[in-house]
């Protein structure tokens, strides 16, 4: 998506707000290198969430030592005696040591804060349950803790959806790299925003990478079978989880490593990012929200 400077005043704020909220989370803020950071980056969000309604505290332990994944129910349009299941929309705020983590996560969450600061006045026809997840890069600690449990109470839900590195755009051939035999159908050019769903969200994956196309950003979809256990690429954030459970679940991501040579770097920083590219997967986003 070019970077456009003639943007409707709706898009510029979306766009000032994203910049805002990367300001503030891309820092070191790894669990147990950067405690401060980290501290500040869990508080700075559930600050952020408490405008919206009541936050609650999933905790987990991990080495003997409690986490928090932070959880925002948004009501959606239900007929009385009939409650749908929610969309739950979840992101990570850990980073990995010594990486600013701009691309990794924080582009996730600043798109989690303004799905909540949008439809926390807008009716959906199914509840949202947004989520922050904390020890992602510690092996998807978070979200296996709050999977597991939704599992065991049996608790519905119409789809997961994982932001998961939205804002690294690359136009250039070859800028974008694939696990092997994937390159054969997919671009060259590290320009678009990929979903990766199970067999489950088949017709969702269809359906949002078309309302994300009108928004002006490509997409491309993918289908993981077997819990994504033949392209193993495809399980690396929040979603895989929600998989190996039974849930229908998609990762949204600009693919990682596979075209972000900041990946996990101290060059992860906001200075690297296409906020045009980010804004408009956000709005493609809230699209596929009012759509659902």
């Amino acid at each position: 998506m070019p970077e456009n400077h003639h943007l409707d005043e709706t898009t510029q704020e979306l766009k000032a707000n994203l910049q805002s909220h990367l300001v503030q989370v891309a820092r070191d803020r790894d669990p147990y290198l950067a405690t401060g950071g980290y501290f500040y980056v869990r508080e700075y969000i559930r600050q952020q969430l408490q405008q919206y309604g009541i936050v609650e505290t999933h905790s987990f332990e991990i080495n003997g030592r409690t986490h928090e994944n932070l959880v925002l129910d948004i009501p959606g349009g239900d007929r009385p005696g009939k409650p749908k299941p929610p969309i739950l929309i979840g992101a990570h705020y850990d980073a990995v040591p010594g990486s600013p983590g701009a691309d990794d996560n924080a582009t996730g969450i600043a798109v989690l804060l303004e799905i909540a600061r949008i439809f926390a006045t807008e009716t959906t026809r199914y509840p949202l349950r947004l989520i922050a997840f904390d020890m992602e890069e510690y092996g998807l600690c978070g979200s296996t803790a709050y999977a597991t449990e939704l599992a065991a109470k049996r608790e519905p839900l119409r789809l997961m959806i994982s932001l998961e590195m939205l804002g690294y755009c690359n136009p250039q051939p070859h800028s974008q790299q694939y696990p092997p035999g994937l390159q054969y159908i997919y671009p060259n050019q590290g320009n678009y925003i990929a979903l990766i769903g199970n067999i489950s969200t088949l017709i969702d994956l269809i359906r949002i990478s078309r309302i994300i196309k009108k928004t002006g950003v490509p997409c491309q979809w993918l289908p993981a079978g077997k819990k994504g256990n033949i392209v193993p690429d495809t399980r690396r954030s929040d979603h895989a989880p929600f998989w190996d459970v039974g849930y229908p679940a998609i990762m949204i991501t600009d693919t990682a490593n596979l075209r972000n040579p900041h990946y996990h770097q101290p060059s992860d920083t906001i200075e690297t990012l296409a906020l045009d590219f980010l804004t408009g997967v956000c709005q493609g986003l809230i699209a596929t929200i009012r759509k659902l």
